[in-house]
């Protein structure tokens, strides 16, 4: 396990609205199954600020290529997966904007598109309004407080797609930072269960199905 997180250290490289962020320390992890239950705690104003300026950024998920040869990968990228998801999203116009948000998410907070995927299956097996015993909502299992912490407190927003994702995306991002780079501890700490290995190594599973 110890190589394996050393191989995917690499997806820590933060992106440029990630710079100035200084990570607070200390949280508290209760195990909850494989649905999200991220904990709350204290963090830095420069890392709520950053998260702030993430959730809040109101562009399109709407990449713009300037190399053709970019376009025809994410072209082949979004045939490939839309066929390996159908069965998931049935509804191909869903599933198109599904997985262009997925993309552009993903790929704005310097993760990997397939392991986005991957943790969506762990966490709510692809359900827009998918809720936890512990309230964690959508697809990717956000906590509401969230909310409260780095948006604008509507919790209802959490259902919308994009929103949801952004969220997921840009808080899995702060963690991977706050761990320096171990995905293993910062996918620990999405889930509420940091060092244990049930919730890691499930999505890790998972992953490799989207590859």
């Amino acid at each position: 396990m110890k190589a394996g997180r050393e191989r995917r250290r690499w997806w820590a490289r933060p992106l440029r609205w990630w710079h100035t962020v200084a990570f607070a320390t200390g949280v508290l992890c209760a195990p909850f199954g494989f649905a999200g239950n991220q904990k709350e705690e204290a963090l830095a104003d420069s890392v709520r600020l950053a998260l702030s300026n993430a959730i809040l950024d109101a562009r399109a998920p709407k990449p713009a290529f300037t190399n053709p040869a970019d376009q025809a990968r994410y072209d082949a990228w979004l045939a490939d997966m839309s066929g390996r998801l159908k069965r998931k999203l049935p509804d191909e116009l869903h599933r198109r904007e599904f997985l262009e948000t997925v993309w552009y998410e993903a790929r704005r907070a310097g993760l990997e598109p397939s392991l986005v995927l991957g943790l969506i299956q762990v966490e709510s097996a692809y359900r827009k309004y998918a809720i936890s015993i512990v309230g964690a909502r959508g697809y990717m299992q956000v906590m509401p407080f969230w909310t409260n912490v780095i948006g604008d407190s509507d919790r209802r927003k959490l259902f919308n797609m994009q929103t949801n994702l952004r969220y997921g995306c840009a808080i899995l991002r702060m963690y991977l930072d706050m761990e320096r780079g171990d995905l293993y501890l910062a996918l620990g700490r999405y889930n509420g269960s940091r060092g244990k290995p049930a919730y890691p190594n499930a999505v890790l599973k998972a992953w490799n199905n989207w590859r």
